[in-house]
């Protein structure tokens, strides 16, 4: 087994599936202990089993929250503090969408997408950062998008929520750095998720086909698996990245270039 999150304790949320499932598993794979995340009790009851059985001696949990209350960021934090003694790593991938134009956005909407993209990440690296200060070498990596740097149509909403993340994200480094706490994100572009899969299938169009729509959409002219987000997560997640903090990752085969 490899080593790179030997040691390490994180909590990871969005774990019942795509980039937040797929970052769980390379951690497990890496040596750490992981703490999944979700809203979906089901998706991340199943997600911690398959790691458990993928990955030989994982030690890996499955709690269920909605993160958009401060109570249950903290709930959460605690559990996973309970269950494995520390915690070293928090990666915050959980997030929703809303396909509504802005000048259509109403407030309950606006209050949706805020409270998961937003206050979540907000809220968990609150609860946190306590812990994450014990060590002197904690790690947080939030997830934001592709569209937090470029602007489109159709989807403001949650490209609005993807840049804050990114401004949170470099002040809180900026912050948490005389408290030996890493603070980075990266920017996916189009991953592969059951969410997108399930939506395509919704509009009758199959995985496949789908997977043949990114043509001209990134430089690679594909979608992205999710364990190719994984992969740079780990990176700014683990001591290879000790110089780094306040930084954007760009993991989105060179559509933010376009």
């Amino acid at each position: 087994m490899a080593s790179r999150m030997a040691g390490r304790v994180a909590l990871v949320t969005g774990g019942g599936g795509g980039i937040g499932e797929a970052t769980g598993r390379l951690f497990a794979e890496e040596g750490g202990q992981v703490a999944l995340v979700d809203s979906d009790r089901a998706a991340v009851e199943a997600a911690a089993a398959g790691i458990a059985k993928a990955v030989p001696g994982a030690r890996v949990s499955a709690l269920v929250a909605d993160l958009s209350s401060e109570v249950e960021a903290q709930r959460v934090v605690d559990e996973a503090l309970a269950a494995f003694g520390g915690l070293h790593t928090l990666v915050n991938v959980a997030g929703v969408r809303l396909y509504t134009p802005l000048a259509a956005a109403d407030p309950k909407g606006w209050e949706f997408i805020l409270g998961v993209n937003v206050l979540a990440t907000a809220y968990c690296c609150k609860a946190a950062l306590p812990s994450l200060r014990l060590g002197g070498r904690g790690s947080i990596v939030n997830v934001s998008s592709v569209y937090g740097v470029k602007g489109r149509a159709g989807m403001g909403q949650y490209d609005t929520t993807k840049a804050a993340v990114l401004g949170f994200t470099r002040a809180l480094a900026v912050e948490e750095a005389p408290h030996g706490i890493r603070v980075n994100a990266v920017c996916p572009g189009g991953t592969i998720t059951p969410f997108h899969i399930r939506r395509a299938a919704a509009q009758g169009v199959s995985e496949s086909e789908m997977r043949t729509q990114r043509a001209q959409d990134n430089l690679l002219g594909r979608w992205a698996e999710p364990r190719e987000v994984a992969y740079p997560i780990l990176f700014l997640a683990c001591d290879e990245s000790s110089y780094i903090t306040g930084a954007t990752l760009m993991v989105d085969a060179g559509k933010s270039i376009l």
